[in-house]
């Protein structure tokens, strides 16, 4: 039956009947018997269970006093794996919130927040075992038994020795020291002269302290923190609004600091990897305690750690990515999501679409902690939520120390030549920037050598064989590649069709670095976008690169606009500006504008002043007027205005029901029928379905049905009545799909 530890078993005279979340496509609960009479496993803990022919691992959410199912056809819990609930009633009240609003099975959702390990059946609290004399043994050893086994009496007369541990000696250092112990300590421990025990080393003293004090507060930075920290203790929503460079992390840290004052935990969630080593850094300057770092970059065995030191309240700050929404933390006191518009913070793929910010500001409401929103170019429902007074807005409208904003202007691509992407004004303040010893940084949204590899005569041009999309050229890999499905092929010296020359068409970033090398030979130059940068430690080789002066020039993509702090660089470009203008998704314009607006944001960010030049062929487009002449901010204005006229979020709430499927006929054919199964109340329209904008991906066709209404409440509750009916459709099982609430892309 394995083993039912009595912590986490609860007195009751009810029926022994508790309700469990397990990782399945079945939304609901599955109901099994305790073991022992008039005990229940406590809210939040894991328990191991039968489930068709397999064990496995649950978590236990509901205690009941009946089932649909008579007692004797109730399985029976077969194990209790912790002593103490991994998930207190707050983070259960937040599954459960998250469950109901994404329309996402419970089991799936609880898995989503815990890591692999802790799924399998892994400790939530770390434990050793450990070999140590008996008494038995300790008197054998006196006497300097066994006196005809010496593997024996060597073993016992080491874990005897006088600076002996009194806890005993793991498995590894038995093996350092004896490498042959394994026979002689099984021999031992038949005597009863030796005994292996398990050790749960308790949760390690927290305890901690500044290590510098912070720089000056500007009278903006001031009135944010004092607003902050007024409000801790109880749930109080703010947007810091900060441009670039205005101390946004300082505000951080200073409210951080009254939360581990008052005995407190604080979780910062930030939207990309990237971010982490540089905020974790300056957390470590700044606080002498321990802190648990998640992402999506590290091992099994350390997300494990870094969970077990949240748990436990050994790690009193938690910095990570979207997942870490769900960091178990004692005694929360703050949550901060930095960056808070970045697309990356919603969950894109999978069946579990969530946003971490928005389930930050839940959590923060569960728990009655404040959350602090912030960002240079917040996201238009944030700003909307502000306007409105749902948050309060706390406004960093000047950068820190001495620094000023950048010098902003337009490159009319119309009236100057350009060559290889670069025009020649361009060109010239590279040379200029260069000339004073400043760093320049040349901004472009597509990595590779060039977008399209074409034949100069046939005009044959390479396209990926499963996407509606056409193969990148990689030069130095001598690669052609599709930046959706990652299909990968020899980079061709003559087109394939007509034996002609065939010519890379278009500017990708390692074109624009190889082009700058060739005008400024003298010059390093680093790039920074996914082709060079894997894993955490390349992003850190380039940052120093750059951070040493070793690279004067920087080539990037989106990477290079979140966070990152150059004193040095004092131009920034940004190409291909016009990417972003003329979409279908009625998100672009937004998203656009915050690039903009964040990659200029590099720049002047010292003491010396800084320029910013952005190429394009539309200068007159109302969207770059607008920035130009009053800001993100106006812009924001603008562009809340139309999505009123249109009655687009945040003035309506969407939701789309997507499918993927071998064949564009079957997944549209499914979309129609969950139309045809729909029925809408007043306020709910479904709009569709059609093919996706990139249709075919993968070799599978992508399509979507929209649902729109201006009330959301009205369409939550025609999502949770119709997603039932689309499970029961026939061909729900012969394609793949999902529902996607608030959905950030419109494909």
């Amino acid at each position: 039956m394995g083993r039912i530890m009595g912590r986490i078993m609860s007195p009751d005279m009810s029926p022994r009947i508790v309700r469990v979340a397990i990782d399945t496509p079945l939304r609901r609960l599955f109901d099994y018997r305790s073991a022992e009479t008039g005990l229940k496993p406590e809210l939040g803990t894991r328990v191991v269970v039968p489930f068709g022919r397999q064990r496995v691992t649950g978590v236990v959410l509901e205690h009941a006093s009946s089932s649909e199912l008579p007692p004797e056809k109730l399985k029976v819990l077969l194990e209790v794996l912790d002593p103490l609930p991994i998930f207190d009633p707050a983070a259960i009240e937040l599954l459960r919130w998250a469950a109901d609003y994404y329309h996402h099975p419970i089991g799936a959702v609880v898995a989503a927040a815990l890591p692999k390990a802790l799924r399998l059946g892994a400790p939530a609290r770390p434990s050793r075992e450990l070999w140590r004399a008996t008494p038995l043994g300790i008197a054998a050893a006196s006497r300097g038994d066994p006196a005809r086994a010496p593997a024996q009496r060597a073993l016992l007369a080491w874990l005897t020795r006088p600076n002996a541990p009194a806890d005993g000696a793991a498995a590894e250092e038995l093996g350092a020291a004896l490498p042959n112990w394994r026979a002689a300590a099984s021999a031992l421990r038949a005597r009863g002269w030796i005994d292996l025990h398990t050790l749960t080393p308790a949760a390690e003293d927290s305890r901690w302290q500044t290590r510098v004090a912070g720089p000056p507060l500007t009278p903006e930075q001031a009135v944010a923190v004092d607003s902050i920290r007024a409000s801790l203790g109880r749930f109080a929503p703010f947007l810091l609004d900060g441009i670039t460079g205005s101390g946004k992390t300082e505000v951080y840290l200073r409210a951080i600091e009254s939360v581990l004052d008052a005995g407190g935990r604080a979780l910062v969630l930030v939207p990309e990897i990237g971010l982490t080593p540089q905020l974790v850094s300056r957390f470590q300057d700044r606080f002498d305690t321990p802190l648990a770092v998640m992402h999506s970059g590290l091992t099994d065995a350390e997300r494990l750690t870094a969970w077990r030191d949240a748990w436990s309240g050994r790690g009193r700050l938690v910095l990570g990515t979207r997942s870490a929404v769900f960091a178990p933390l004692p005694k929360l006191g703050l949550i901060v999501v930095d960056e808070e518009h970045d697309a990356s913070f919603k969950q894109h793929e999978g069946g579990f679409r969530y946003s971490a910010r928005d389930l930050a500001l839940v959590r923060a409401r569960l728990a009655g902690v404040p959350v602090v929103l912030g960002s240079a170019t917040p996201a238009l429902e944030t700003l909307h939520n502000a306007a409105t007074g749902r948050y309060r807005l706390l406004s960093l409208p000047r950068r820190a120390a001495e620094a000023v904003p950048p010098r902003v202007a337009l490159v009319d691509l119309r009236a100057h030549a350009v060559k290889a992407g670069l025009s020649t004004p361009v060109v010239q303040a590279i040379k200029r920037h260069l000339d004073a010893d400043g760093q320049v940084l040349v901004y472009l949204n597509r990595r590779g050598y060039a977008p399209t590899l074409a034949c100069t005569a046939c005009g044959w041009v390479a396209a990926c064989r499963d996407c509606d999309a056409r193969l990148t050229v990689h030069q130095s890999a001598a690669r052609l590649r599709c930046h959706h499905c990652g299909a990968d092929a020899p980079l061709p010296e003559r087109c394939p069709v007509c034996g002609f020359n065939v010519k890379a068409v278009g500017q990708g970033t390692e074109r624009i670095e190889a082009t700058l090398g060739d005008l400024f030979p003298a010059v390093g130059i680093a790039r920074l976008d996914r082709d060079v940068v894997q894993r955490p430690a390349d992003l850190e080789a380039v940052m120093a690169r750059v951070g040493a002066g070793d690279a004067r020039m920087l080539v990037g993509t989106q990477m290079v606009t979140k966070g990152h702090h150059f004193p040095s660089m004092t131009l920034v470009v940004v190409l291909n500006a016009d990417q972003g203008l003329f979409s279908t998704d009625f998100r672009a314009a937004e998203r656009l504008a915050q690039t903009i607006v964040q990659v200029a944001g590099r720049a002047g960010r010292g003491s010396r002043p800084g320029e910013v030049l952005i190429q394009t062929e539309f200068p007159d487009h109302p969207l770059l007027v607008s920035l130009l002449a009053e800001g993100y901010g106006g812009f924001a204005r603008t562009a809340l205005s139309e999505r009123e006229a249109a009655a687009w979020p945040p003035f309506s709430r969407l939701a789309a029901l997507r499918s993927s499927a071998p064949t564009e006929a079957a997944g549209l054919e499914f979309l129609r029928a969950a139309r045809a199964a729909a029925r809408p109340p007043a306020g709910v329209r479904l709009l569709g379905p059609v093919p996706a904008t990139l249709a075919r991906r993968a070799a599978r066709y992508h399509a979507q049905l929209l649902i729109e209404s201006a009330d959301r409440a009205a369409l939550q509750r025609f999502l949770g009545a119709w997603i039932a009916e689309v499970e029961a459709l026939p061909g729900s099982r012969r394609v793949r799909w999902a529902l996607d609430v608030d959905p950030l892309e419109l494909h």
